[in-house]
């Protein structure tokens, strides 16, 4: 086994003439993620963007290769620098899961700037929230608007959201907005070769990081219910699994938050008080106390 991964390395290292990023994704797309990444590798250390975006995809994901999060970070940034849309988008998510908003906001604005629907759908809803950046309602409503406008459901999802809330006047220039962008910047830059991500699966118990099967939406909310403080752990992922399935919890995912000797359960996200709140209200109604708290 161990000479067999050795040839990989070789192989790997000296690729055959004419082998491209395009072969790599024709033998991922065959299952062969292993023969894929031979060939992304030695084409990502020579600095090809699209190499290093793919295989950043596969140590997220962790085919072809042991998963490796900070890997996958380390050549998603690399990409990144050299203005690989996806890898922007792709950054600025995992950045964003796992709390660096900061930065991960600079990175999403970028692939925003350019029409990622994603990271239109995030930039977009956190001016809405005004988590991180200067609240801006007529920018967010034209953000979400333009990923709406490309066939993005969770950003069609948050614009009806939208759409309750924010007032008609707002709404019509954040339109008008999202219009002049579209005129000034007729046709978005092509899509680079990539692999993707499988599509979204069914909530898990605790949610973990695996690329992007994280919706949009999910990651962008600013708000959470706290449905109880508990002495263990345990406590508090039964009583979500116990309410997982209530209409105002249903796709929504549990954060447990160290609290001293204490774990909190919160679920969301929401994508704002008012929308929080509202989902309180419902579980009051069905015996469940809960308070609605900032994502943080």
């Amino acid at each position: 086994m161990r000479l067999w991964i050795g040839a990989a390395l070789l192989l790997a290292a000296a690729p055959v003439a004419g082998q491209d990023v395009q072969a790599g994704i024709r033998q991922w797309q065959a299952g062969d993620a292993e023969s894929a990444v031979a060939i992304w590798k030695p084409l990502a250390s020579r600095g090809d963007a699209d190499a290093q975006y793919n295989l950043g995809q596969a140590y997220r994901l962790g085919r072809g290769v042991p998963a490796d999060l900070a890997q996958a970070q380390s050549l998603y940034e690399r990409a990144a620098r050299q203005g690989h849309i996806d890898a922007q988008t792709s950054l600025g998510l995992l950045l964003f899961q796992n709390g660096n908003r900061t930065t991960a906001l600079q990175w999403l604005k970028s692939a925003a700037d350019t029409g990622e629907p994603r990271a239109l759908l995030i930039y977009g809803t956190a001016l809405f929230n005004g988590d991180g950046v200067q609240r801006d309602v007529v920018t967010a409503y034209a953000m979400v608007s333009r990923a709406a406008a490309q066939g993005l459901e969770p950003a069609k999802a948050t614009l009806g959201e939208m759409d309750q809330i924010i007032p008609l006047a707002q709404r019509r220039a954040g339109v008008a907005k999202a219009l002049a962008w579209t005129k000034a910047n007729p046709k978005r830059p092509p899509q680079t070769a990539s692999v993707k991500a499988p599509a979204a699966t069914s909530p898990k118990p605790i949610p973990r990081a695996a690329a992007d099967t994280i919706t949009a939406t999910a990651l962008a909310g600013g708000w959470r219910i706290q449905l109880g403080a508990f002495s263990n752990r345990a406590s508090a992922e039964a009583l979500f699994a116990r309410l997982r399935n209530l209409g105002p919890l249903t796709g929504k995912q549990p954060t447990l938050v160290p609290s001293g000797a204490m774990t909190r359960l919160q679920v969301g996200p929401y994508l704002n008080r008012t929308e929080a709140a509202s989902a309180c209200k419902a579980l009051a109604a069905r015996g469940q106390a809960c308070f609605p708290v900032p994502a943080r």
